[in-house]
């Protein structure tokens, strides 16, 4: 069986050394001088290591305030939609109302709709609102997002009413049902939601950009965008080491819920 399936192993390699391998010379990247980064040919390993990139990153530019910034916008933006995605997908799947599957059928049909479509007129609608260059600004249009509120909604769907009939005979509350039984089951679906939001969101690069005027509200993403054109713009070493300090966050939630995303990915999945 292994002599039949040896190519299948080597693909895989070579797909996880395609992969790997920018994110390594990134890393690697950032602790050169900007000789070694300009030298023909170019050398892999850092002949003589500096610390000199991350140290001009905190110190000279302002990346604490954009780091901070940006971990302000992801968590506040994951905050909500694992408790408003959660509370409408339980409401579609579990409570019997009026109106549900429309609802359904309208939540599922702006999955269709492209983002750039809607991008104008949420920018009017956030500016009318005096929210422009404001964390409301940059947080509020996505606290709700039609695939957590689906993806919550299917994983509802597979648990049993029984727990709910028997909440309700201890005298439980909606409330407390939904609160205290059937949301501690959803917790695969919720680090799904969870990682995927947080990386949406942190990687989220044009909405900050036309809504933060000012250097302060910038997030990682625009202000490594900015620091690439100008005077940095040759300052490769600058950029790589913000790339990392970019990446590194999404790196550690993944590895941390790595168990729960694929768990909650699989069983969502096959309902």
């Amino acid at each position: 069986m292994m002599r039949r399936t040896w190519w299948i192993y080597l693909i895989g390699v070579l797909g996880l050394i395609a992969v790997a391998a920018p994110f390594a010379w990134m890393v690697l990247g950032s602790f050169k001088t900007q000789g070694e980064l300009l030298r023909v040919p170019p050398t892999w390993w850092p002949q003589q290591p500096t610390t000199q990139n991350y140290d001009d990153l905190f110190n000279k530019a302002n990346f604490p305030r954009y780091f901070l910034n940006s971990a302000l916008v992801a968590v506040a933006v994951t905050a909500g939609n694992l408790t408003f995605c959660s509370m409408i997908g339980y409401a579609l799947a579990k409570l019997r109302f009026k109106g549900r599957n429309a609802l359904f059928i309208l939540v599922m049909a702006t999955l269709m709709i492209p983002g750039m479509v809607t991008f104008v007129p949420l920018f009017v609608l956030v500016t009318n609102a005096g929210l422009a260059n404001s964390y409301p600004g940059l947080i509020l249009p996505f606290l709700v997002s039609p695939f957590g509120v689906f993806l919550m909604r299917q994983f509802f769907s597979g648990l049993p009413d029984d727990l709910m009939d028997a909440g309700r005979v201890d005298g439980s509350s909606e409330l407390g049902i939904f609160a205290r039984i059937m949301l501690p089951l959803t917790k695969p679906a919720l680090a799904t939601l969870g990682i995927l939001t947080f990386l949406g969101s942190w990687n989220n690069f044009l909405w900050p950009l036309v809504i933060a005027q000012t250097e302060d509200k910038y997030t990682l993403p625009v202000a490594l965008a900015l620091y690439s054109t100008g005077q940095n713009a040759q300052n490769f070493g600058l950029l790589m080491a913000g790339a990392v300090v970019v990446v590194i966050p999404v790196l550690v939630m993944f590895l941390l819920f790595q168990r729960h995303v694929t768990r909650g990915i699989a069983i969502t999945g096959l309902k």
